[in-house]
């Protein structure tokens, strides 16, 4: 098969590599130059993808283009591809939409009811914002739309009068009001309770089966600790996810089917004894997500697209039991090199010999090989590589994860030890409680 990946930093790393190990051709565009040694020697960059349209055709149902992200308007890009008969995994104008837009996305969730919603207020400057938290003070969520914000912009409010969300909201947007920058961004009710995603392959008119749930970090440092990152690690399973699925993201299927979107989406959520409560959607591959999964997938990335885009009516094969994930990072994440420089080439070394369950279990992520063939870092986040470990239980697979990690070599590799320990504490038994599994 045929795939061109289409995106600006190459976060699909891993499925381009996967998909090349199994015999696959392969070329990748990046737009962002300082990435354009992430997977070097490794995967074929081109500078132009329209330039490579007629390669992705020639090759019929077997020729696919995969979108990474929702920035620039891919999204109607996606739509506008697809009515031309190409082959387009990724999503759609909508999803872009669902993603972006908070207060839009709150309220599709609030339309299909049965959920409960948040209270949400969106702002466009920091006044009218300052003046609704000392009306109404409380915890809240600071979350941007549009593009040009990252997961480190976004605040949870500890202070119950909200005097830290204050301080933010002063601190960011009046120095963007000052330069000319128009701003929107919304508050959020902050919820408490365990924080859990539920997410699908959608084909452009049905959910493939089964569903995934997962349990993200997102936090730099143990204990939820420092700035908010896209992710540090992820506990994934694809077991007793029905009832979840049911009650959340399959309710979005009629509004998915009627935008015509295609791709993989995951629903954020908090749950408690009150019930559900939607956060945001994830309109897109999730990265690290979709290299978490790939142990728990029997199904074949590209058998996976191939299905969808012919819609041949097959569900996902799975494996059981859990699937934990470990971001290891360089600096300067959680920043970018543009505003911490850094240098990369820093080797990618591994201890002992590599077996093939463990380069099942490494996902690799900013790094390329240099012109002596080392396997070295490469790009623009420190994002390095992921490393999975799989078992029956979550602290079997943090077991065979950790110990992975603790093999892989890079100077001054950073990642959390913790992932997965809230979750054998006691996340995973209020979810049993609260009856949101299947039951076993």
């Amino acid at each position: 098969m045929r795939f061109l990946g289409i995106g600006d930093t190459c976060d699909l790393n891993a499925l381009y590599a996967r998909l090349r190990d199994d015999g696959h051709e392969v070329r990748v565009s990046i737009s962002e130059p300082l990435c354009h040694g992430v997977l070097s020697g490794i995967i074929e960059r081109v500078d132009d993808w329209r330039a490579e349209l007629g390669w992705v055709r020639d090759a019929g149902r077997d020729g696919i283009i995969l979108f990474e992200n929702v920035a620039h308007e891919r999204g109607a890009l996606q739509d506008e591809l697809r009515r031309d008969g190409l082959n387009v995994v990724g999503g759609s104008a909508f999803g872009d939409r669902l993603e972006k837009d908070r207060a839009f996305a709150q309220g599709v969730l609030r339309d299909l009811g049965g959920f409960q919603v948040a209270g949400v207020w969106e702002f466009e400057a920091a006044e009218p914002a300052l003046a609704h938290l000392a009306e109404r003070p409380g915890r809240y969520v600071l979350k941007f739309s549009g593009e040009g914000f990252g997961a480190a912009d976004n605040y949870v409010g500890r202070l119950p009068d909200g005097r830290d969300v204050a301080a933010i909201v002063q601190a960011k947007l009046r120095m963007r009001e000052a330069e000319g920058k128009r701003t929107r961004f919304i508050l959020q009710e902050r919820i408490e309770g365990v924080e859990m995603g539920v997410g699908a392959y959608f084909d452009g008119e049905r959910f493939l089966r089964p569903a995934c749930l997962d349990w993200e970090h997102k936090h730099f440092f143990p204990g939820d600790l420092g700035e908010l990152t896209g992710e540090m690690g992820t506990v994934v399973t694809y077991e007793r996810t029905g009832t979840f699925f049911e009650r959340t993201l399959a309710r979005v299927a009629p509004l998915l089917r009627r935008h015509g979107y295609l791709g993989y989406i995951n629903l954020n959520t908090f749950v408690n004894e009150a019930g559900i409560w939607p956060l945001e959607f994830t309109c897109r591959f999730g990265y690290p997500g979709f290299a978490i999964l790939d142990p728990l997938q029997a199904t074949s990335w590209a058998d996976l697209f191939r299905g969808m885009t012919s819609r041949d009516g097959r569900d996902l094969e799975t494996r059981p039991g859990f699937a934990v994930g470990i971001v290891m990072t360089t600096r300067p994440f959680p920043y970018i090199r543009t505003y911490v420089p850094e240098p990369i080439g820093l080797p990618v070394l591994f201890e002992g010999e590599l077996s093939a369950a463990d380069r099942a279990n490494l996902h690799y992520g900013e790094v390329g090989l240099d012109e002596t063939g080392q396997l070295v870092t490469a790009g623009y986040h420190g994002w390095s590589l992921v490393v999975t470990g799989t078992g029956a239980m979550v602290a079997e697979a943090q077991r065979a994860a950790y110990a992975l990690a603790d093999r892989t070599v890079i100077p001054n590799v950073r990642y959390r030890r913790d992932i997965g320990d809230k979750l054998v504490g006691w996340q995973l038994a209020e979810v049993e409680r609260l009856g949101l599994l299947d039951p076993t």
